[in-house]
């Protein structure tokens, strides 16, 4: 598959790493858009000069979200750790160059975050964020613009989305029935959510089918 990195993605990248100063790149989207794509692509860009910290390290554990009743509709606004995800933000905007930070990491294949498993170095000119939420201009959400550089809205293909959140939710274990139901009361309410975000970013990027 060929990188989704355009020249004029790689060049406006090129700039910002040549500026001399940390760049904060958020990446948001429609659960199954292509977040991640981009992330993993810059990281093989730009090797040793980027890093990804995703928003969803901030996902509630599940026994919290069970306790709250908040189960069945995990990936929803309320299901994360939104003050903690901007105080993260924050801290990578404010680093000092004796200090390393440590962010979460969710795990897919066990539905949890574990803490302390990103290892941001102060050196490193490029952190990248990527969430579903990184544009709501409410709550403790609507910080996260003003700690971000830039914000890029990931489009692509309804159909071909749908397609890959399928198959993400059938690779982690659910039937294909249960994961059409997950999509249709979960993930396409967020994804109407972020859509409406779209007017807000700086850029949008899209992915070819």
């Amino acid at each position: 598959m060929s990188s989704p990195l355009t020249a004029e993605l790689r060049t406006h990248i090129d700039s910002m790493l040549a500026s001399g100063r940390r760049h904060l790149l958020g990446l948001v989207g429609a659960p199954g858009s292509g977040k991640s794509t981009i992330a993993d692509a810059l990281l093989e860009a730009y090797p040793g000069q980027v890093c990804v910290v995703p928003m969803d390290g901030y996902h509630l554990a599940n026994s919290e979200l069970a306790r709250l009743g908040r189960a069945d509709r995990k990936g929803a606004q309320d299901t994360f750790d939104s003050a903690g995800f901007v105080a993260l933000l924050k801290r990578l905007r404010q680093q000092t160059a004796d200090e390393i930070v440590y962010a979460p990491e969710f795990h897919r294949e066990i539905e949890e975050a574990i803490a302390g498993a990103i290892a941001v170095d102060p050196r490193t000119p490029l952190i990248v964020t990527e969430g579903l939420y990184l544009l709501i201009d409410h709550g403790h959400w609507a910080q996260i613009r003003g700690q971000l550089d830039e914000i890029w809205y990931v489009d692509i293909d309804d159909a071909l989305r749908y397609e890959r959140l399928l198959a993400r939710h059938m690779r982690y274990g659910r039937s294909r029935e249960a994961a059409a139901a997950w999509i249709a009361h979960t993930d396409e309410p967020n994804a109407r959510l972020v859509a409406a975000t779209k007017g807000r970013a700086d850029r949008v990027v899209v992915l070819p089918g």
